[in-house]
Formats: C-alpha cells, structure tokens, sequence
C-alpha cells in the first residue's frame, strides 16, 4: 500500500470502513467464512466489518484481493483513474466557463458534483463549487452563487487558495448588485484568514484586497480605499506578478478616474492593460478595456476613438469568455456614452435598453447610470419630463440599496436640468434631496426645540 492510502487508512473512521466492507462482501455473495478462509480468522473479520477493530494495511489489501475491489474504493476515495477523469471533466468545465458556455460548464459541473458527492479526490469537490458558482453567476443567478460561496467559506475543508478565489467573487459580486457593506465584511473576514495563514503574499490575495477597496470606494470611503490600493501596488510589486500587478494598477486607475483626474487614471489602466496582455484571463482583459474606454472619456477633450475600440474590442471578447451579464452590461454602457457624445441619441437609447435586458434588474447600480444616460440623451432633445423621470427612477434604484452619495450626485444633476429649463421650484425641491442624500440636515434652532 502506498504512502497515500496508508494516510487515508489511519484517519478512517473504522465503522464506515467496516460498513463498506460489509457491502463489498455481500455484494460479491461470499459469507465471512469464505473471505477469511486463510487470510484471517472469521472473528478478526467479525470485529473489522462491525467497526470494533482498525485492520492493517496488509490485512486490507488482502482483503481487497479476495473480494476483487480496489482498496481505494473500501477506503471511500477514488482510484488514480477516477482522479484523472474528474480532473479532466473539471478542466472541461472551465474551459467551457472561459469561452463562454457557462450554460455547458453546468451540465459538466453538475455531474462531477453528483460523483465527488461520495469521494473524496484532493480537493476537487471544493474547485467543482467555485466553478459552479461562476456558472451561476455567468446565468444571471447572483442569489445562487452567493448562497454556494458563502457555503465554501464557511467549509472548514476548503483550503486556503479557494477560500482567497471564493472571497474575491463574493465580495465582487455583492458589490456589483449594492450590497456594499457586505462586500467589505466577508472580504475583510477572508482577508483576516489568509493573513493568519501565512497566505498573503500571493497573487490571489492582491486581488482579494483591491476587490475590498473597490467596495471602500464605491461607499464613499474614498482616502481608505486609495490607501489599501497603494498598498496593494505595493505587494504587487513586490511578488513580481503581472497578473497581480495589473489588478492593483487595474483599481489604482479607477479610484483616480471616478474621483476625477481621469489624466492620472488613463497611464495606470493602459500599464495594467499591458501587464494582463500577457496572460491568459479573458475576462478580465475584457473588463479592463471597458474601464480603459471609460476612462477615456473622461479626458478632455474624450478620445473617442479610442474609448470606442476598445468597448467593441470589449463586447466582441466577453462573447468568448465566463463574463457575466453584469460585465456585458457595464460594455454596452460604455458603447451608449460614445453614441451619446457622438450625437447618435437614438443608438445611445437603443443601447441602454439592451443594458436593462442584459441585467434583469440585478444590477442597481449600473442600471441607475444607465437610466441617468438615458435622462441626458432626453434632456439634449429638450423632453424635461422624461429626463426628470428617468432621473428620479435612477435615484430610487441608488437609494433602494443604500448608495447614498451615488443619490445625491444624481438629486444634484437632475436640480441643475430642472433649474436650467425654468423649473425653479421642481429644482430647489432636489436640491433639497441631494442635500439629504449626502448627509446633510437643517440645523435645530431655539425656535425648533421650543415646539418639541
């Protein structure tokens, strides 16, 4: 017996060995008699199928030998031939993900996860659930793949790589449909556990923290955020890694567009976009060529051209790639701003309801920059109701997931249309909103505290 099986032997429970053995001689029609015969006495069998004694490792190979089974199969794990087969069912799986048949990859998973149900092979089962929680999310069922990444965090199996893969895809993915505060908690908690671990200096764990400062960011927790990406380059750097590297620079280029210096931001992206070029993640090539086209832009005057390449180059990947309907949303997006600012209303319209159709209402926040797009491209042709409307649906989405600043910026914007065309009072009335929205509130006077 190898080293392997001797392993799996001293941590076996002895009544589910002996159950196993039970079954394997009865399924073979032999009575105990008949398996002992000269390879040990019928009470020494006796005691091992009834789960009261531990046999040795030659005792269960012989045993094996007579009942014509593997000794892996009594041991409860799989054969060399089983492993490569999961394996490369798996591999398959992904290879569906990552050209973009998450629907493929499910069937496959689905499958493997019935089969790892009963075995154990090396971690498999742990790396089947993470590709099927990809595939989940890649078919728009977001609740699904959170309720199977919480479940792999929380397995005390899963080994730390995983659990590092399963903490950036939560932690994503609740940021992505507005639950903010979740996605810095388990990410976070994650982050806390790899450290103790002795797990930090790894590509997967610089992606973990930049996933966390996103979340910062996006709550409005703007110094903090940008500290934790500066320290994130700086590990980066230090591990060498372009594929660390460039998710660092990847979220550095964010924060520095959205908090308006978009000619800082576009030299970070570009270097990033560099660095992941050369390796093999077409997702994420994808989704960095739509922020590299947003941050496009954002420069003055926008590089139009080139903001359009490479949305187009963009859309034309994630058809080939596990990127989810919210990626693909995010593109689309990025395709209306170049129509919107090209004069092209009518595309940039027709664009933003393949967004909402793309998302499903799934994703609050990239459908109240879309609707607020709309609102302008209705505000250009001079229809205020309708840019009103659509302002107002936008700040309700922002508001229903507690993206307070986001609403406020949105209050702020549609005040000024409002203001702009005459409507003076509609306007002071948002202003009022965008002052809630942001925090603010009327002073208490003398006067107030006298009608408490």
């Amino acid at each position: 017996m190898d080293s392997r099986l001797a392993a799996v032997l001293a941590q076996t429970d002895r009544v589910e060995l002996g159950g196993r053995l039970r079954s394997a001689r009865q399924a073979s029609g032999l009575t105990q008699g008949e398996v002992a015969e000269d390879v040990m006495s019928v009470a020494y069998l006796s005691r091992i199928e009834s789960g009261h004694r531990q046999p040795t490792a030659l005792a269960l190979e012989a045993l094996a030998v007579r009942l014509d089974v593997s000794v892996e199969s009594l041991l409860g794990v799989a054969d060399r031939r089983e492993v490569d087969e999961m394996r490369l069912a798996l591999d398959y799986a992904e290879l569906s993900l990552e050209s973009g048949q998450p629907h493929d990859a499910e069937k496959h998973l689905s499958k493997a996860l019935d089969a790892l149900a009963s075995k154990e092979m090396e971690g498999m089962r742990e790396r089947a659930r993470l590709l099927h929680a990809r595939a989940l999310e890649a078919t728009n069922r977001e609740d699904d793949a959170v309720l199977e990444l919480e479940s792999l965090l929380e397995d005390a199996h899963t080994n730390g790589m995983t659990k590092i893969k399963a903490g950036i895809a939560l932690s994503r993915i609740y940021r992505e449909t507005g639950d903010l505060g979740r996605a810095i908690e388990c990410g976070e908690r994650v982050i806390s556990q790899i450290e103790d671990a002795g797990l930090g200096a790894s590509d997967e764990a610089v992606q973990l923290a930049v996933t966390v400062a996103a979340a910062h960011f996006e709550r409005g927790d703007t110094s903090h955020a940008v500290r934790l990406c500066r320290k994130a380059i700086a590990r980066a750097e230090s591990l060498g890694s372009p594929r660390a590297r460039a998710s660092a620079y990847w979220n550095a280029s964010v924060m520095q567009g959205r908090r308006g210096d978009a000619a800082a931001a576009v030299p970070l992206a570009e270097r990033a976009l560099a660095l992941m070029s050369e390796g093999q993640d077409a997702r994420n090539l994808a989704r960095l060529r739509t922020e590299v086209g947003r941050l496009q832009l954002e420069l003055d005057p926008p590089a139009l051209a080139d903001a359009r390449h490479n949305f187009e180059q963009a859309a034309s990947d994630m058809k080939w790639s596990s990127a989810s309907p919210i990626d693909v949303a995010y593109t689309l997006l990025g395709l209306a701003r170049v129509a919107f600012i090209a004069g092209d209303l009518a595309e940039s319209r027709d664009l933003v309801a393949q967004v909402h159709t793309t998302t499903e209402g799934h994703a609050p926040i990239v459908e109240a920059e879309a609707l607020t797009l709309e609102g302008r491209t209705h505000a250009a042709e001079g229809e205020t109701d309708r840019a009103a409307a659509c302002y107002q649906n936008a700040v309700l989405r922002l508001s229903a997931i507690g993206s307070d600043q986001e609403a406020a910026q949105l209050w702020f914007d549609l005040a000024d249309l409002l203001h702009g065309v005459g409507l003076h009072e509609d306007a002071l009335d948002a202003y009022r909103r965008a002052a809630v929205s942001s925090g603010l509130r009327a002073r208490v006077t003398a006067t107030t505290y006298a009608r408490s």
